[in-house]
């Protein structure tokens, strides 16, 4: 045991010196030595193996099916900016709350975003991002990446959020070898790194080389991010060493500048560059939206350009009945990965651009996802054919519309297939009812043959079990994954359900307000007209758009079947506790607090029917006044706005 202990220290600290501060004290002769002394001795004493032995990387765990793992601090995304000048924008806001603002900038990893749960300093759990709530555990496979530690240098209880990714040298080595036993290429390294990361079978995530660094310290003791970077060094995670503290905008655009033109010399794929404040106790006050921290971006590197063939031009149907023209491209390969379709918008679109089928044209990534065609080499023109807009769908057949107001054609065909594939699809996204395992293949697949054609055909799946494992490239595996997934979202919330069901303009940050005015389907469809235009942010298109819903026998049959299959039709977060003093009231929160985070005066204001502003406007009908309020405080007694000083606050907490 004493043996075994001293080989795991030194192996785990080599492997520090390595993967982490690429600078080896030993030779990998020695390393091997020792690594195969352990592996002997692990063999003839199984049952004392160290939990921070390094064999473990090697890998050979295999698991059923990946569990589902409850973030207890949810796992956010970033909003994005594209140029300088909405950089300057997003400074402007950070300095409306602080005044001498700090930057950190990071390199942008294009990789997979993992949570690693340390308990006592060990290697406790790892998961996925998933929907940013609810990940997958995949611990077993994170365990056999060299550069993430099993054991951290202190023997803490700690969460540390990073992203995994794949070397560009690593990516080219697992090609060649897929290349040579006749298996698909992977496109780009981030689709390689998330492939391997999502194995059942840990010693093939071994066998793929990948890395991480580390770049998030969720709860934090430390004042500053910067700080909460240095700690985690000294714990021995691998932080990105190419991060930058920033003293104002300005040198934040010089580093974006700097990786812009050097991003092609490292070793790794970056798409951008992460901004966030550097002082941590502002975050609440600087605050969230619906989906991303407003103290923090990611500003997205200028889209690549190529120019390819375009072949010829067609149309798809969205769930609306949208009409959307895509060009037909030779394939070619942009931003690691291999593009053969691009959106062209609409019609006028294409006539603007004066774009033919035969002509070359540039195409470029919005976002570094989405192909677009950007314009038309007209030097290389010849043999060109003119577009011509159709004039029926190309699924049904029914004659389109081109409503009054609208650049864009409609299939007024409520049944036509493809907007019942597309509706589908939408039910089932994550932002939806979040069922993992029916993507937009199987979802078109199940159409086609027959087994769904409404939203409630999904949860009747169950029945034709037999069926569905003998379909090609099913098996009792994953049907059954699939299935269990279906029974899990039924008991989703209320807000995802209105979300999924596709009515027209209400997107899920809509439908959680509506779920907590009305916290069940059946209030919801027996409101009015008025009772909806009232609710803050809803607005008479949407409360008609509502009302329209509920009034159609047919989707009132399709909730009824939904609501037979145990689908649930009630809100279950927070509802609003109806109070004349809140309810659709407009509140503005300026300067910081001793006893409350702005975030827990927020949650007390909308849970009781109130709406929180940035700004303080005539519309405003409360000021919520800390120290240091600043400009906002000013501008209310202007207005001779109501205000509410920590006396006030505290009564109206109960805290008094």
């Amino acid at each position: 045991m004493q043996r075994m202990k001293e080989i795991v220290d030194l192996l785990n600290k080599y492997n520090y010196e390595y993967y982490t501060l690429d600078n080896p004290s030993v030779s990998d002769a020695e390393y091997d030595r020792l690594m195969q002394e352990l592996i002997v001795l692990e063999k003839k004493y199984p049952n004392d193996v160290l939990p921070d032995s390094p064999t473990q990387k090697i890998g050979g765990k295999i698991i059923d099916e990946f569990d589902k793992v409850v973030h207890n601090v949810g796992m956010f995304s970033l909003g994005n900016v594209f140029n300088e000048e909405e950089l300057i924008e997003f400074d402007n806001k950070i300095r409306k709350v602080i005044n001498n603002v700090e930057y950190v900038a990071e390199l942008k990893i294009d990789g997979m975003g993992v949570s690693l749960e340390y308990k006592n300093g060990l290697l406790f759990r790892a998961a996925t991002r998933g929907d940013g709530t609810v990940g997958e555990d995949i611990t077993h496979n994170v365990k056999t990446i060299k550069s993430i530690p099993i054991k951290l240098n202190e023997p803490v209880d700690i969460v540390i959020r990073g992203e995994i990714f794949m070397s560009k040298k690593s990516f080219e080595t697992l090609n060649n070898d897929r290349k040579e036993k006749d298996l698909p290429l992977f496109q780009n390294p981030r689709n390689a790194a998330a492939g391997s990361v999502r194995q059942l079978d840990s010693s093939v995530t071994a066998s793929r080389n990948l890395d991480a660094f580390l770049y998030h310290y969720p709860l934090t003791p430390f004042k500053t991010h910067y700080e909460s970077l240095e700690y985690m060094k000294e714990l021995g995670l691998k932080v990105n060493p190419n991060i930058r503290l920033c003293k104002d905008i300005n040198e934040v655009i010089e580093y974006i500048k700097k990786w812009t033109e050097l991003r092609d010399t490292l070793p790794y794929e970056i798409d951008g560059v992460v901004i966030k404040v550097n002082d941590v106790t502002k975050y609440d006050e600087i605050g969230y939206t619906a989906k991303v921290p407003k103290w923090a971006t990611a500003y997205k590197f200028p889209a690549q350009l190529v120019m390819t063939k375009l072949k010829d031009i067609i149309f798809t149907v969205g769930r609306t009945g949208m009409i959307t023209p895509n060009a037909v491209l030779e394939p070619i390969k942009i931003m690691g990965s291999t593009v053969s379709r691009a959106t062209l918008h609409n019609e006028d679109f294409i006539l603007n651009k004066d774009i033919k089928i035969n002509d070359y044209v540039y195409i470029k990534k919005a976002g570094d996802v989405i192909p677009e065609v950007v314009s038309v080499e007209l030097k290389r023109r010849e043999d060109v054919k003119p577009f011509v807009m159709i004039e029926n769908c190309p699924i049904c057949g029914e004659k389109l519309i081109n409503p009054k107001g609208f650049v864009d054609y409609f299939c007024p065909n409520d049944n036509c297939p493809a907007r019942n594939i597309e509706k589908l699809i939408h039910f089932v996204s994550r932002d939806a009812m979040n069922i993992e395992g029916l993507g937009e293949r199987i979802i078109e697949d199940f159409y086609n043959y027959g087994y769904i054609k409404d939203f409630s055909d999904i949860y009747k799946l169950k029945d034709k079990k037999e069926e569905l494992v003998e379909l090609e490239g099913f098996g009792l595996k994953s049907v059954n994954n699939i299935l269990d997934n279906i029974e899990l979202s039924k008991s989703n919330s209320m807000e995802r359900l209105l979300f999924a069901l596709g009515i027209n303009g209400i997107g899920a940050k809509k439908a959680k307000i509506i779920s907590k005015q009305f916290p069940s389907l059946e209030l919801l469809e027996n409101s009015s007209f008025d009772e909806l235009n009232n609710i803050k942010d809803i607005g008479p298109i949407l409360s008609k758009n509502i009302i329209d819903y509920f009034s159609d026998d047919d989707n009132i049959r399709e909730l009824n079947e939904l609501k037979k299959c145990g689908v649930n039709f009630e809100y279950r977060g927070k509802k609003i506790l109806i109070d004349e003093e809140y309810t659709n009231k407009r509140f503005v929160i300026t300067g910081s607090f001793d006893f409350i985070t702005r975030k827990e005066i927020k949650d007390f204001i909308e849970d009781k029917g109130g709406f929180i502003s940035e700004s303080v406007s005539k519309n405003t009908d409360i000021v919520i006044v800390g120290k240091d309020p600043g400009k906002k405080y000013d501008d209310a007694l202007k207005l001779n706005i109501e205000i509410w000083d920590d006396k006030i606050l505290k009564e109206k907490l109960g805290l008094m």
